[in-house]
């Protein structure tokens, strides 16, 4: 399996070696196959696995179709895998974490915490300007922006002020410590993207 979706459920540490190591509870799974997307027909093979039961009111029509057809009550968190082939997986079936036993190190993708607005000195780790010497009150300000006669204009990319947070981020090659097959349970070494409860996509490291 390419990969399967889990929860946070929040950080604890256990007693490895002599050492205490901390680490993140993740629930991953059950998961369920809802559609096989083959190369003849979508163009690209992968499979949509979903997770985490919600109530059947708060499900919109078109998703609550593609849950009949696989037979599973409606899930809150749906996602495609790209795998190398469909074959051998049916419309329903259970996937658990003990399909990562032996896996040693993951990617984990999350939504990281949201903290707002923030300036250029939080955001971009900006220095700032001098604080002494004058009467400048440009302080944490970002500074100029633009060109004069050319290019006439603001480039765009520029580090500026903004939302900081909430975007999607990927942690490579963090540690597995033990996966609980019976509690659908896996211990992370170190901290994971997100906030407790917050949805994850788990995956085999890549690069090692």
């Amino acid at each position: 399996m390419s990969g399967i979706l889990g929860k946070k459920i929040g950080m604890t540490q256990i007693f490895e070696n002599g050492k205490f190591v901390p680490v993140t509870v993740v629930e991953a799974g059950p998961n369920y196959v809802l559609q096989k997307k083959t190369s003849e027909k979508e163009g690209y093979t992968a499979l949509q696995i979903g997770f985490d039961e919600k109530k059947e009111k708060n499900t919109t029509k078109p998703m609550m179709g593609i849950f009949k057809k696989a037979g599973v009550k409606p899930l809150r968190f749906v996602k495609e895998l790209r795998i190398d082939s469909v074959e051998g997986y049916e419309l329903g079936q259970e996937i658990k974490v003990d399909s990562f036993e032996g896996v040693e190190y993951v990617d984990i993708t999350g939504t990281s915490k949201g903290k707002g607005t923030a300036g250029v000195m939080k955001r971009h780790n900006f220095g700032g300007n001098r604080a002494t010497h004058g009467v400048s009150r440009n302080h944490r300000l970002g500074g100029s922006i633009g060109q004069s006669s050319f290019p006439s204009k603001v480039l765009r990319g520029l580090k500026m002020a903004g939302r900081l947070g909430n975007a999607a981020v990927t942690v490579q090659n963090l540690k597995v410590v033990k996966v609980d097959s019976e509690n659908n349970v896996m211990l992370i070494k170190g901290a994971v993207p997100g906030s407790k409860n917050g949805y994850l996509v788990i995956k085999p490291a890549n690069k090692k």
